[in-house]
């Protein structure tokens, strides 16, 4: 049982209602000096109303009482529910200090959890991303790590290398004993499955990192293409100022979309041109850094202009302005930004070459720490893979189990004190 901490749980300001959350030893004993009710002894699981007693004042309010290891923590638990004002609350947990507590650090309830085998690290980060997700597939994404279904099918192929290990040392102990040993050719089919099951983890990284930072949309093109009125149409609303006169946009004005519950960032840009003053000149010097950096590139044109400009993501060519030219030539959309015409195509296109169809049951890796972890265990199965039959087998253990290893980064069993405390930063105190 670690020392008792204490920390307001609820966001900030004026609410309904507070939550100041304790855990730890002495948690009830502390709550207990603190609370004033009819009940003297408090079930677990229970709910009970009374006054909570601050730093000179009182508030009529609720506590219930979590017994370890039925909690959140794994440990003694205690929460008062007080009223909603900011005051109230910071009154509460200074009276929770002055008899004892300690001042939670952040992200201090989850790591408990975590240190006290309630939920794993790959769990702790999916709640992180539940927490702090702008948008209904992060959401998602996040959900189904916090419910254990990346660490579960991580664990099952670290289970599956575990065999694998225990194989090769009958092989080495009892080379004789091929009957009961693990043969070369088993050894190579499983290590086979594995890859391919890791590799696939690995792939899904592309929607993954998708999901997590959004996809960056650039609409770009030489002035009065309809830049600024194809943004405020795919946002649905005026965001960018839109007139004849070229050069009217001279700086990036940005709006979120989100399609299948992806975040879209997009980014209407200056409109690009050769003579230009100074200021919009300075515009079209972003407008050109944003085209190269954008994950998908909008390129208005009538069909006469070419884009010259370096990119990196995916081009779109656009022709806008149907209801009142005919297109000529060949566009990957045609639209109106002012009838809305080709609108639901168009998001259709950026949909499928940005994020595509997100799965709602699937496992995305989310996490750079864990692409990377993924990374390091493929590239050593792929040479236990590559030498078996070419090196000794006391050689080939060696690279089965640093993957087995780098998955266990994953699931917190070999993390490190160091990578356990970054992933707990990134939760608030009363986490």
């Amino acid at each position: 049982m670690y020392d008792c901490i204490a920390a307001i749980a609820t966001a900030s300001g004026t609410g309904g209602v507070a939550v100041i959350r304790l855990s730890g030893e002495n948690s009830l004993e502390i709550a207990k000096k603190m609370f004033v009710s009819a009940k003297s002894e408090f079930k677990p699981n229970y709910m009970y109303a009374g006054n909570i007693l601050g730093d000179g004042f009182s508030d009529y309010g609720f506590m219930v009482y979590f017994k370890a290891p039925k909690s959140f923590t794994g440990e003694d638990v205690v929460e008062f529910q007080c009223h909603g004002g900011a005051q109230i609350a910071r009154g509460i947990l200074k009276k929770c200090l002055l008899l004892g507590a300690r001042a939670a650090e952040r992200g201090e309830f989850t790591k408990r959890a975590f240190l006290n085998g309630k939920l794993s690290l790959a769990s702790a980060e999916g709640m992180a991303d539940m927490i702090n997700a702008e948008s209904l597939a992060l959401l998602r994404a996040g959900s189904m790590l916090y419910s254990e279904k990346l660490t579960n099918e991580v664990k099952a192929v670290q289970n599956r290398l575990k065999n694998l290990l225990a194989g090769v040392a009958v092989e080495i102990d009892y080379p004789e004993e091929d009957a009961d040993g693990a043969d070369l050719e088993k050894i190579k089919q499983t290590l086979s499955e594995t890859l391919s099951e890791i590799q696939a983890l690995i792939e899904s990284y592309k929607s993954g990192k998708k999901i997590k930072d959004g996809v960056t949309v650039a609409i770009c093109g030489k002035p009065n293409m309809g830049k600024s009125s194809l943004l405020n149409a795919l946002l649905g609303y005026e965001k960018a100022i839109v007139s004849k006169e070229e050069g009217t946009t001279r700086d990036a004005v940005e709006g979120i979309i989100e399609l299948n519950g992806v975040k879209y960032n997009l980014i209407d840009t200056a409109g690009i041109r050769e003579r230009a003053g100074e200021v919009e000149s300075i515009g079209i010097s972003r407008a050109k850094n944003i085209m190269r950096s954008a994950d998908i590139v909008l390129y208005l044109t009538d069909g006469k202009s070419v884009l010259n400009e370096e990119i990196n993501g995916k081009l779109i060519k656009v022709f806008n302005k149907c209801d009142i030219n005919d297109p000529s030539g060949e566009y990957d959309a045609v639209v109106s930004a002012k009838t809305g015409s080709g609108l639901n195509d168009l998001k259709e296109i950026i949909k499928q070459n940005g994020a595509g169809d997100v799965a709602l049951d699937k496992a995305y890796i989310i996490e750079e720490r864990h692409y990377a972890a993924l990374v390091r265990a493929n590239s050593s199965l792929c040479s236990a893979a590559e030498n078996i039959g070419a090196l000794t087998l006391d050689l080939i253990a060696v690279d089965l189990k640093d993957a087995w290893d780098a998955l266990g980064e994953i699931t917190g069993e070999t993390a490190t004190e160091e990578i356990i405390s970054t992933v707990f930063e990134k939760f608030c105190v009363g986490k």
